[in-house]
């Protein structure tokens, strides 16, 4: 029985340990954040941060998610998070939403190693996540403001 640490809770579940990662989280935990779109590991709905990274649950076997901590959308606290929370909010990035948990996820692994980063380096850490909506914009808007939050709240 595969034994996950996910958002700080230890949790035995009951699958095969081929199950991707997403459906456990879905189906056996609750955790309905973490969405389901392509299923193939292209679009990026269903990421979650392990170890701090981002990762598509859709195509890992919840067997290698055994020994990492899981970060789903639920668990998403903290300063970085607190910050891009409000950046979203200031910037009015949500459309549809559906997307929302993998970017913001994307955005506070960034900017939990980069407090300043480049419009470049915003594209590049957020690529493996599409946008049905297209708010590529508002979101890249909305990491820059954050990281200024946590930067004038680190001095």
């Amino acid at each position: 029985m595969p034994r996950l640490r996910i958002n700080g809770d230890v949790r035995d579940v009951n699958v095969p340990p081929d199950t991707p990662l997403l459906w456990v989280l879905n189906e056996q935990l609750g955790l309905t954040g973490t969405k389901y779109s392509c299923g193939i590991s292209e679009c990026g709905a269903c990421t979650v941060l392990i170890n701090g990274e981002p990762v598509l649950s859709c195509g890992l076997p919840v067997s290698e998610a055994e020994g990492v901590d899981i970060v789903t959308i639920e668990g998403l606290h903290g300063p970085v998070a607190d910050a891009l929370r409000n950046a979203w909010i200031a910037e009015d990035v949500v459309q549809c939403g559906y997307c929302q948990p993998a970017q913001l996820l994307t955005a506070a692994a960034l900017l939990s190693t980069n407090f300043n980063p480049s419009d470049e380096d915003i594209d590049a850490a957020m690529s493996d996540v599409i946008c049905r909506c297209g708010t590529y914009q508002a979101i890249r808007k909305a990491i820059h403001r954050a990281a200024g939050e946590i930067r004038h709240e680190k001095k």
